[in-house]
């Protein structure tokens, strides 16, 4: 599903990545782990398409990225990629319902069929009695779970996660940890997952250490 080919990246003199090879399967949970400087938060925007590799190869689902430009790579990321953050990056001014309505907005879908799903999406992430509350009246937790809803909305390939639970409390963490398999389980969700949590890292599908721009 996703396949990356001799990734490489530089910074000026700074080589960031050197030749990341990697294959990652539909319904995979993967953990990218690795010291700070490793490169593992420009690996997670290269396969985003939010970065371009200086050489190398990013192919998901047989699309080979570096040959799509502006709105049509746009389009692809929008329709094949979710997102999840460490802060949750909600728009503050925007209801919870609101902020997961809008990248299926992006994509052309009818207003009414956006919002019908993105209710059942907020449903099934035990959301129900949140959705008209904005940002600031959630807590870190439900940030985070409707950032995941956001992610989800557009039925996505894959999610990226980056330390996704960096900011939440031991409950919260363990919860969306737990989501995290729920969703792969009943929906074959893959996850690609940035982190310097070590419990979570051990109970994914397979841990993919970086140190110094390379796999070890």
């Amino acid at each position: 599903m996703i396949q990356t080919e001799g990734i490489t990246k530089s910074f000026g003199s700074l080589q960031v990545l050197k030749g990341i090879d990697l294959t990652i399967h539909p319904g995979e949970i993967v953990a990218i782990v690795g010291p700070s400087g490793a490169g593992k938060t420009t690996l997670l925007q290269i396969i985003g398409t939010l970065d371009t590799p200086d050489s190398g190869r990013l192919i998901i689902n047989g699309t080979e990225t570096s040959r799509l430009r502006g709105k049509e790579l746009a389009a692809f990321r929008n329709k094949n990629i979710g997102f999840v953050f460490q802060f949750h990056q909600l728009l503050p001014e925007f209801t919870a319902l609101e902020n997961v309505i809008i990248p299926a907005l992006i994509a052309r879908e009818k207003p009414a069929a956006a919002e019908r799903k993105a209710k059942e999406i907020l449903d099934f992430l035990r959301l129900t009695d949140r959705m008209a509350h904005k940002p600031a009246e959630l807590s870190g937790g439900e940030k985070q779970r409707v950032a995941v809803a956001r992610a989800l909305i557009n039925d996505p390939s894959v999610i990226l996660a980056d330390e996704p639970s960096g900011s939440l409390d031991t409950k919260n963490k363990e919860e969306l940890h737990a989501l995290f398999f729920e969703l792969r389980d009943r929906m074959r969700q893959t996850f690609v997952i940035v982190t310097h949590d070590e419990r979570l890292a051990a109970d994914t599908d397979r841990v993919i250490h970086l140190q110094d721009g390379m796999v070890i």
